[in-house]
């Protein structure tokens, strides 16, 4: 591997097109560079400079050596900086998973104050549904899951700390039939209607939350998705209640009393202590702000939303 000085002599070189002129971007004499030339082409036995022409050029071979060896340098600072990352307490990535219902655009303040720290942590937020964000948590594809639901499953050196709670509401549109009942729905009216729901990312156990028996279902990707189709009156549903306020308050979504109310739903936090690293108690201590927290329970007013 070349010094920094042999790299810069390469790339001084090439740019310039002569040692007169690559002498004085360095700052050294001519003779300097020249000397300088000619012991790199001893030590490769090979021509790296063509001096035939009016211009003096790097010949293929010296062309090689100067990308490589920049390439090479690259590397080494990288791992370096990686080194003294590990070595410093910080993890080399930390892989995040949200619970689909909460919106991304509320975490990018985290992140970017995240991102002040230079601790040159490389971060990754994706999302699960249902069972599939604790699934993720288990099978290592995630280091910390955020919103988690249900209670915490038996995983090996499995932490938690509740992050709030999520309160629903039993919502159809003005449209659709379900709109003019008066009376408490039963699961045998509700079981004549499509429900709305959001698609569990569980590869092993996909539930449907909210479903009575035998009641036809819509799977939707998303919370946002599932708002705007029970909106549009294709289907009747769970909504959370902090996120539809609006909604309720226009006429856009109706409230129905059901016979069997749905349970506010405990969130939760959740990582593996062999995981711990500061980057992760970073987050953490992100997560336990109760203004944050509340945000994200709370969520975008679907109103705001396209």
């Amino acid at each position: 591997m070349l010094s920094d000085d042999e790299i810069a002599l390469l790339e001084a070189i090439r740019e310039a097109g002569s040692l007169s002129r690559a002498a004085r971007r360095l700052g050294k004499a001519p003779s300097t560079i020249s000397h300088a030339a000619r012991q790199l082409e001893a030590r490769f036995d090979a021509l790296l400079f063509d001096r035939r022409r009016y211009r003096l050029q790097l010949t293929p071979a010296g062309q090689l050596l100067a990308q490589e060896s920049a390439r090479l340098a690259a590397d080494v600072g990288r791992l370096t900086q990686r080194v003294k990352q590990i070595a410093g307490g910080w993890e080399e990535q930390l892989w995040l998973v949200t619970d689909e219902i909460f919106e991304f655009e509320l975490l990018l303040p985290s992140i970017r104050a995240f991102d002040a720290l230079g601790s040159g942590v490389t971060l990754r937020v994706t999302h699960e549904v249902l069972g599939g964000t604790w699934e993720a948590l288990a099978d290592g594809r995630a280091d910390l899951i955020v919103g988690a639901t249900n209670e915490p499953p038996a995983i090996p050196g499995l932490r938690w700390f509740e992050l709030g709670t999520m309160d629903w509401v039993f919502a159809v549109s003005p449209r659709h039939p379900l709109a003019k009942e008066t009376s408490p729905l039963t699961q045998d009216v509700l079981a004549h209607h499509r429900a709305i729901v959001v698609a569990d990312s569980s590869r092993r156990q996909r539930r449907g939350y909210g479903v009575v028996g035998g009641q036809p279902t819509l799977a939707v990707p998303s919370m946002r998705a599932k708002m705007r189709a029970q909106r549009e009156g294709l289907g009747v549903g769970w909504l959370p209640r902090d996120r539809i306020l609006s909604l309720l308050k226009s006429g856009s979504l109706i409230e129905k009393t059901v016979a069997n109310p749905r349970e506010p739903n405990t969130l939760y936090v959740a990582w593996r202590e062999e995981h711990e690293g500061r980057a992760l108690a970073w987050w953490l201590d992100q997560f336990r702000d109760p203004r944050l927290a509340k945000r994200l329970v709370q969520g975008v007013d679907a109103s705001a939303t396209p």
